[in-house]
């Protein structure tokens, strides 16, 4: 079943002066066909390899195999690798319950460990206490010279050197990286390559945040077991209506571009809210996805992500009576009639008559719907989006929506969505100041 996605609730028309005027709206939606024009001819000439990936499948059998190998006898498995080479792959294992407190921990073995952040404490405990023998690692970074991702797998090696496992370290490592370009040095595929380590290639083609439906976020999702194959099929049906030619006002990741930059000026802040605790992650990968792509040349907004029901305590208070300055996006699921009911007797113990009978679903329904209704009466510009059956496919197709509303939204400001100077700036920084000690 298809997203449903309504920005009724963010016009002006529906909610005041506040929300998106009807002509600035119409204005950059028709600017947005130039986007999906070129958005087709990229995929027709490959110029864009992200969009092949929605309908490939000659590498789904190597991954699935590759997936396989790695859990065959392991306890655990440890993905090495930060931003777009690790929330991807996040997002997706999230919804076999990766990440899900009080649930992660009951999941059925191997356990998977992302260790996206570079934290001392936190990787010398990991690597004392995990049973090294029995352990898998998988370093992922695109250019393979990501200081974060070299300082952990170098740490590893290490380790399992020291543990008497040295012969063993071609079966208990794998790399994703791209191929050797140029002469251009690849550290991580130097490293591996002296110790005999297996490599996938990272597609050169594809940038980090966009590589969720590449090997960097299927292979953790066909590990943890998802279908590989229905969540590159959800990112066809969000591709779909771009290479149908379909207009703009047909397509809904331009809808969401166009709203998202007409408010742009007065709405600098986008706030993505998802109801469904597998949805958490996926509100980590949007942050990265939209500061990274459109965050240049002074342009861009800041997105803030939020849990429901959890956050409508701690920062709806603002989200209504603080500053007019947010756009909302509400993701909801198809939660109705699902999960404990409760009983009459109870929910009259408690006071609460009208819970009888009702399920935690139907709560949540409630609660997520109260809220975008509450944020609209008050002036606070929202778009919905629904999921009837929060899948493998309705995910993927979530990711997609967000990849080409990004992309679309990049091009009617103008910026390239796919460079991330400020953050390489950083990066040669923090190396040159660890080489001065």
């Amino acid at each position: 079943m298809p997203l449903h996605h309504s920005i009724d609730s963010a016009l002006a028309e529906r909610i005041g002066p506040t929300g998106a005027a009807s002509g600035d709206f119409a204005e950059l939606l028709a600017r947005s066909a130039d986007a999906l024009t070129w958005l087709r001819a990229r995929q027709a000439d490959g110029g864009l390899p992200l969009l092949a990936y929605p309908r490939k499948h000659d590498d789904l059998t190597e991954l699935r195999d590759t997936a396989a190998r790695l859990s065959a006898d392991a306890t655990d498995i440890v993905i090495l690798g930060t931003g777009g080479s690790s929330l991807g792959g996040q997002t997706l294992a999230q919804l076999a319950g990766y990440g899900v407190s009080g649930i992660d921990a009951l999941r059925a073995p191997p356990r998977m460990y992302f260790l996206d952040n570079l934290d001392p404490t936190t990787f010398a405990m990991l690597l004392d206490k995990l049973p090294l023998p029995t352990t898998r690692f998988v370093a992922i970074s695109k250019s393979g010279g990501t200081g974060e991702t070299l300082m952990q797998t170098a740490a590893a090696l290490a380790a399992v050197k020291a543990a008497g496992l040295a012969v063993r370290i071609p079966d208990l490592f794998l790399g994703i990286t791209e191929p050797a370009i140029g002469g251009k040095r690849n550290g991580l595929r130097v490293l591996f390559d002296e110790h005999r380590v297996p490599m996938l290639e990272h597609d050169p083609g594809v940038g980090g945040r966009y590589s969720v439906l590449t090997n960097v976020g299927l292979l953790p999702a066909a590990i943890i077991g998802l279908d590989i194959d229905a969540i590159r099929g959800g990112a066809t049906a969000a591709l779909a209506p771009v290479l149908a030619a379909r207009p703009p006002a047909e397509v809904a990741p331009a809808i969401g571009a166009a709203l998202s930059i007409a408010l742009a000026g007065s709405k600098p802040i986008t706030v993505m809210m998802a109801y469904a605790d597998r949805l958490e992650r996926f509100t980590k990968w949007y942050l990265q996805l939209w500061a990274e792509s459109l965050g240049k040349d002074g342009k861009g907004t800041t997105p803030i992500a939020a849990l429901g029901p959890v956050d409508q305590h701690s920062q709806l208070q603002l989200y209504i009576a603080g500053p007019r300055d947010k756009l909302f996006t509400i993701v909801t699921a198809g939660g109705g009639g699902r999960g404990p009911r409760i009983a009459p007797d109870l929910a009259r113990l408690a006071g609460e008559a009208d819970f009888a009978g009702k399920t935690i679903g139907d709560f949540v329904a409630a609660q997520g719907r109260a809220t975008a209704e509450t944020l609209a009466k008050n002036g606070c510009p929202v778009r919905t989006i629904h999921i009837e059956r929060l899948d493998e496919a309705s995910l993927g197709e979530l990711l997609m929506h967000f990849m080409l509303e990004t992309i679309i939204a990049a091009r009617l400001l103008g910026v390239d969505p796919f460079d991330q100077p400020a953050v390489e700036e950083g990066k040669v920084l923090a190396k040159r100041y660890l080489a001065g000690g």
